[in-house]
């Protein structure tokens, strides 16, 4: 039984990858704040795999121990690679193995959920488009962490498709990491093709390492602007909660147990 100071409401746990960067833990703690601040009553917490306490597994155990028979757990991450598919369900089972029986919903990542991108999450690209590129752009790169996994580089490039369809110009995705090109390659590329004016979209949640050489190497290749990370704008704090309250409405699963 609940008890009965605690509110109706699933406590929400947002897992972000982590980085020693420390302004990505900042940038998830204002998310975190955002999100509270826009459904007021709910208990939301961040969380991190590695490098900034606590974890997961922690949080939940927290929960559990303090009364609250169920959770939703939200992984702050753009594709469903590597993180999605292992480290989050070992957390999960991690907390069931060392606490009491908490029900662990585990939500889609923010990035496109079954193909279809969040209206959300392209309003979010759009707007930190419009604070770094007031003038305009003819062309414009998606840049990504990078992954090794094709069906995440896949749903990057839906985002990219979706973002230029919507904005009436070329899109191309770049990467920081593990798959070509870079964003000053894909830069280059687009004015080697007659474009312009080329802005890069970021398509990351923190500031870090990744989004610095994303903007020196773009600026290098000639970019009129890069954009900010999304951090805890209203945009992906409303896509948080889109995910939570579809998870609220999946089948009731096991205590402590991963669904979706």
């Amino acid at each position: 039984m609940r008890p009965a100071h605690l509110s109706p409401d699933p406590p929400v746990v947002l897992v972000a990858h982590g980085s020693r960067d420390p302004r990505a833990a900042e940038a998830t703690r204002a998310l975190a704040r955002a999100v509270a601040a826009a459904r007021p009553g709910t208990t939301v917490r961040p969380s991190w795999l590695d490098h900034t306490a606590p974890g997961p597994a922690a949080v939940l155990r927290e929960l559990a121990a303090a009364g609250h028979p169920r959770a939703v757990l939200v992984p702050l991450l753009l594709t469903a690679a590597y993180h999605r598919k292992v480290d989050i369900p070992a957390a999960v089972s991690a907390a069931a193995e060392d606490g009491p029986p908490i029900d662990v919903r585990i939500t889609h990542v923010l990035g496109p959920a079954d193909g279809m991108v969040d209206g959300a999450l392209v309003a979010g690209l759009r707007r930190r488009l419009a604070e770094a590129a007031p003038s305009g752009y003819d062309a414009l790169v998606l840049a990504a962490a990078g992954t090794r996994d094709p069906r995440a580089r896949g749903s990057v490039g839906r985002v990219a498709l979706a973002l230029g369809s919507e904005l009436g110009v070329p899109c191309r995705v770049s990467y920081a990491s593990a798959a070509p090109p870079s964003a000053g390659v894909a830069v280059a590329k687009l004015r080697a093709r007659g474009a312009r004016r080329v802005a890069v979209a970021a398509y990351f949640l923190a500031p870090g390492l990744f989004h610095d050489a994303v903007r020196a190497t773009a600026a290098e290749a000639g970019a009129v602007a890069v954009a900010g990370p999304l951090t805890d704008l209203p945009e992906l704090a409303d896509l948080v909660l889109r995910r939570v309250d579809g998870q609220q409405h999946a089948p009731a699963g096991n205590p402590a147990g991963a669904c979706c």
